[in-house]
């Protein structure tokens, strides 16, 4: 099975620049979106072969998420049930035979750390969900999760030191989840390689440069990784901010 996950930071501008090309030649069985920054009622989008969920945020323009399945889920569910952190539309999960499929898009901490509480309340009660999950069977969590976990996982680490995203507090959190019983599939892979990133500002061409950051994973049930065929990041791919990421599964 191919899982893609994408923040494609507006999907209508993203439909744009090529969006719908990469989707049919990469033929994903579950295509999951961050960012997706639209209401569905703003969109007409008809993928034959998909199951189509999207979780909006009530403030239009803002967050989002979606996924883009072959198969029909036994139960699809949005959020994490608690008010206060379900109103942005970051998460969506579909529950399948054999494992749960979570996406999501972690709050960025924002200028100055102006969001970090928040971020580090959020990314408590996200791991107290994901682990309640991996007790009923296994999970493959994809997106966005704001974070570069290790020096080698972004350019620059020396000058980002305790910049949002790069933070001593959001590094550990994400240490803790990676403890609860998860793998990070690409440095499980790859734990040497360096210059590979997901993420690249719009500002002084850093793309162009690549001076980017890996903030976008795909984390697996410690009980799956003897399932673990790839995992990849589609670094050529433009049309966001961000890159397509990819994990392949024999499941």
């Amino acid at each position: 099975m191919r899982f893609i996950s994408w923040n494609v930071n507006g999907l209508r501008a993203c439909l744009d620049k090529g969006f719908l090309d990469f989707f049919h030649s990469v033929d994903a069985d579950f295509f999951c979106l961050q960012e997706t920054k639209l209401q569905p009622e703003q969109i007409s989008l008809e993928i034959p072969g998909y199951f189509l969920y999207w979780n909006s945020a009530e403030k239009k323009g803002y967050s989002g998420t979606a996924i883009f399945s072959k198969h029909q889920p036994i139960s699809v569910s949005y959020g994490l049930g608690i008010g206060e952190y379900d109103r942005e539309g970051r998460v969506i999960t579909l529950e399948m035979d054999d494992f749960f499929l979570v996406t999501v898009y972690t709050p960025n901490s924002q200028a100055e750390l102006a969001r970090l509480d928040y971020r580090m309340q959020w990314d408590d009660a996200f791991r107290q969900y994901i682990v309640k999950l991996d007790e009923q069977k296994p999970v493959i969590l994809c997106g966005d999760l704001n974070v570069a976990h290790t020096e080698i996982d972004l350019k620059n680490p020396k000058t980002n030191r305790q910049n949002a995203g790069f933070t001593d507090e959001e590094r550990n959190k994400f240490t803790e989840l990676l403890n609860s019983g998860f793998i990070d599939t690409y440095r499980y892979l790859n734990p040497d390689v360096t210059g590979i990133y997901s993420w690249w500002s719009y500002r002084f061409k850093a793309r162009e440069k690549n001076a980017g950051w890996r903030i976008d994973y795909f984390l697996l049930s410690q009980k799956l990784k003897d399932n673990l065929i790839s995992a990849n990041i589609y670094t050529e791919v433009f049309g966001s901010d961000h890159c397509p990421v990819e994990l392949c599964l024999n499941i």
